[in-house]
């Protein structure tokens, strides 16, 4: 009975990471040609709200790295390595959409609109 009550705290976290790696998930590929019809100041929000998107990534990945799963806990370390993985790619994901934002801002803003 006592082994029931202590799995069960322990069970919370590797749950919450779970349904946190599902959402993780959702997002597609990035379409450049939607960039180009944005005028400077949309070009200029949409990057700063990836720039945003990446540093809350980033900090979400080392939360789950420095997880402490106990060893008793079977798969525990694979499910957070799954979730760093998952937010792994989406870090990359969310790059090549700044990388496609900066470029159509090259392409359509003047200069000083940078």
């Amino acid at each position: 009975m006592e082994l029931i009550s202590m799995a069960r705290p322990a069970f919370v976290p590797v749950l919450a990471l779970c349904l946190v790696a599902g959402c993780s998930s959702i997002g597609g590929s990035v379409n450049p040609a939607k960039y180009d019809r944005m005028t400077c100041v949309e070009l200029n929000n949409a990057l700063g709200i990836t720039a945003s998107e990446i540093s809350r990534t980033a900090i979400t990945r080392g939360k789950v790295a420095k997880t402490n799963v106990p060893r008793w806990l079977l798969g525990g370390s694979r499910v957070t390595a799954a979730v760093a993985n998952r937010e792994t790619a989406r870090i990359e994901r969310l790059k090549q959409q700044q990388d496609a934002i900066v470029a159509a801002r090259a392409r359509n803003c003047p200069r000083s609109a940078n």
